[in-house]
């Protein structure tokens, strides 16, 4: 059995609320869900918290193939959370004031320095509020091996969208339900913030990969 990670999922209207998704992102299926697990994991934040988490639940709850989705998710992150590792690797100190702030780097510095397996560990399996970003750089800057850091982080995230998609499965309509009510009315603020944070995000990478070739050539 093969399947493509552009199959859409199959939507049926349930009679209670309109999708607060993006249709185009909804209707990308896999690829779409790949797309916004990288960034939801790299340097640049999604206005919504847990992004990949609502989004998996979503397509699974309406007929999209668990099987497919949940990969997809957990590769996606695996992409992101590396950028984001690799970006504290080499940024540092420097990369960790930058993206951190100040109040919590401390207790984030000492955390990953004392605990190099569970800092990784637990922010990449636990849902929002606990942040990913602050810990992922710290395990780069402060030295947490490449092999290490991949081995947790992605055995982290497959148990937390395997459970999502399992969610999805035995109760997603009913909870897909209640959040769509909640947030129907937030849906269009909620879209306008993610365009605008995505083309932020891109406007301010293509400014920081200037800035480094510059550097480069300057040399």
């Amino acid at each position: 059995m093969s399947f493509s990670l552009q199959q859409p999922a199959k939507f049926h209207a349930t009679g209670a609320h309109p999708s607060v998704m993006p249709p185009w992102l909804t209707h990308l299926g896999g690829a779409g869900l790949f797309f916004v697990s990288v960034i939801d994991s790299s340097v640049i934040p999604l206005p919504l918290p847990g992004s990949t988490d609502l989004l998996l639940l979503w397509l699974v709850a309406h007929n999209g193939n668990p099987w497919l989705l949940a990969p997809c998710a957990i590769a996606g992150s695996i992409v992101g959370g590396y950028s984001t590792w690799e970006t504290g690797r080499k940024g540092g100190q420097a990369a960790l004031s930058r993206h951190v702030p100040a109040r919590i780097l401390g207790r984030i510095v000492g955390w990953v320095e004392r605990h190099r397996i569970l800092s990784v560990f637990l922010p990449a399996v636990l849902p929002p509020p606990i942040p990913l970003l602050p810990f992922a750089l710290a395990a780069g800057a402060l030295g947490v091996s490449r092999t290490r850091f991949l081995a947790v982080y992605g055995s982290a995230r497959s148990l937390r969208y395997s459970f999502v998609a399992w969610l999805g499965v035995t109760y997603g309509r009913r909870i897909v339900r209640i959040w769509t009510g909640t947030l129907h009315e937030w849906s269009t603020p909620l879209l306008c913030m993610f365009v605008g944070v995505l083309a932020l995000g891109s406007c301010y990478g293509l400014w920081k990969m200037r800035g480094l070739r510059k550097k480069e050539f300057a040399r």
